[in-house]
């Protein structure tokens, strides 16, 4: 028998008239700002190497600042980052599911910390890409953690904004990295060193955080039972089927993302070199308008695709953004005259391309039971991670093309968009659904 959650009724009105956070409690607050936490410290140690690329890659590789190998290297990087985050997102998920959510998170917090310093220490290609693999495991490991037990705090009325305020937080860890970027210069490793100080965090959670009672309940219910188990996952319908096609949906949004998001500092630069400004002039810039304006309108987007998809429901929703991103990439990196325009498009860029990715901290944890929400949520999550990876090879081998201008190049890889579009299309809706009714 499962318990109603206090949070889908409220005295003296119906559910559906009050405020989304009518009702929150203060346990529940405290799960959403350890996640969002988390979170924002993950996507300040995933975004520092996009931050400082050219000055590591350049040292650890023996290149000049401005040979051309180094935007095909950095691809290569990304891609072993994505595989790295599809190994231990999946592994740690699972590993929620089975010990709890947050034994789990602590781990993770620990792993992507540590390495993520001794990054500092490195001196050669081997070495980046060896650290960077093992925090993208951690890291990848806190994102699943932490959507699930969003997502089994909150009721089903509160879930999409949670979750998407989850999500959003990553745009902060992404501006901290923009400003230690532009603080350290050409010092990488300092920017790295700091990535240990959320370790900090371990120490809040074992002090504050009380484990999911969701996953509490369902491990006293199935006793020594499995849980966590790729088994019943992959080969069990209807999970199988909504496993891979969410897999695949998040493959979109991550490759889109790494290419044409974070993609949006070179092509800033990019612009700004056609109109005559020095490379040297041009990459402060550019650092700012990618930090600042695209992950400015990637925060806000993400913040109101919560309510977006409360109202439209998931899948249109989703659907609804991706189209705008599509439209978006062309018309900005080819409409504006003068560098003010293209300011003034940008934040609506990241908007749009980046927006809808809070849906998936809120849409993978309804789409499977507790004995399996975990693992699920990790392995759509970061098994797109995996695709994705895919994605920025074709991307890293389509930009390096001499006769291929970096906007055309950008262009074709938003067409991407279309494949999210058909998985959606298979995949069910899950708006207004009890998390307790799909167990």
């Amino acid at each position: 028998m499962t318990h109603p959650n206090p949070m889908e009724e409220a005295p003296g009105g119906s559910p559906a008239r009050l405020r989304w956070y009518h009702g929150v409690s203060r346990a529940q607050w405290l799960v959403l700002v350890i996640a969002c936490a988390t979170w924002i410290f993950d996507s300040y140690d995933a975004q520092i190497f996009n931050v400082t690329r050219t000055d590591i890659l350049a040292d650890v590789l023996h290149l000049r600042p401005g040979d051309a190998a180094i935007k095909f290297w950095g691809e290569m990087f990304l891609g072993i980052y994505l595989i790295g985050g599809a190994i231990g997102g999946s592994y740690f998920g699972s590993l929620a599911d089975r010990i709890g959510r947050r034994p789990t998170m602590i781990i993770t917090i620990l792993i992507y910390t540590t390495f993520s310093g001794l990054t500092c220490l490195a001196q050669s290609g081997w070495q980046v890409a060896a650290l960077r693999f093992v925090v993208a495991m951690g890291t990848a490991g806190a994102w699943a953690v932490g959507a699930s037990f969003v997502a089994e705090v909150f009721s089903a009325r509160s879930r999409a904004q949670a979750g998407a305020i989850f999500h959003s937080t990553s745009n902060i860890g992404t501006a901290l990295a923009s400003l230690v970027g532009m603080a350290v210069g050409t010092n990488w490793r300092l920017a790295y060193l700091l990535g240990v100080v959320p370790v900090v965090m371990v120490f809040w959670v074992r002090a504050c955080v009380q484990e999911s009672p969701s996953w509490k309940e369902q491990a006293d219910k199935v006793g020594s039972q499995p849980r966590g188990n790729f088994k019943d996952l992959l080969l069990v319908r209807p999970w199988a089927p909504r496993a891979l096609l969410g897999m695949c949906l998040a493959a979109v949004g991550i490759g889109t993302y790494w290419c044409i998001t974070v993609g949006g500092q070179d092509l800033v630069q990019d612009f700004l070199i056609r109109h005559g400004v020095t490379a040297a002039a041009a990459r402060p810039r550019a650092q700012f308008a990618y930090g600042f304006l695209i992950n400015g309108g990637g925060f806000l987007g993400a913040i109101a695709f919560g309510p977006l998809a409360h109202w439209l429901g998931r899948r249109r929703a989703f659907g609804a953004v991706m189209l705008g991103g599509m439209f978006i990439v062309p018309v900005t990196w080819y409409l504006p005259q003068n560098y003010g325009q293209l300011l003034c498009l940008l934040p609506l860029y990241g908007f749009l391309t980046f927006g809808f990715h809070a849906g998936f901290a809120f849409y993978f944890p309804e789409l499977f039971p507790t004995h399996l929400r975990g693992t699920g949520t990790g392995f759509c999550f970061n098994g797109g991670r995996l695709l994705a990876a895919v994605v920025l090879g074709f991307s890293g081998w389509l930009k390096s093309r001499p006769g291929l201008d970096l906007r055309q190049a950008v262009c074709i890889l938003a067409l991407f968009y279309l494949a999210g579009l058909v998985c959606l299309w298979f995949l069910p809706e899950t708006k207004g659904e009890k998390l307790a009714e799909m167990t």
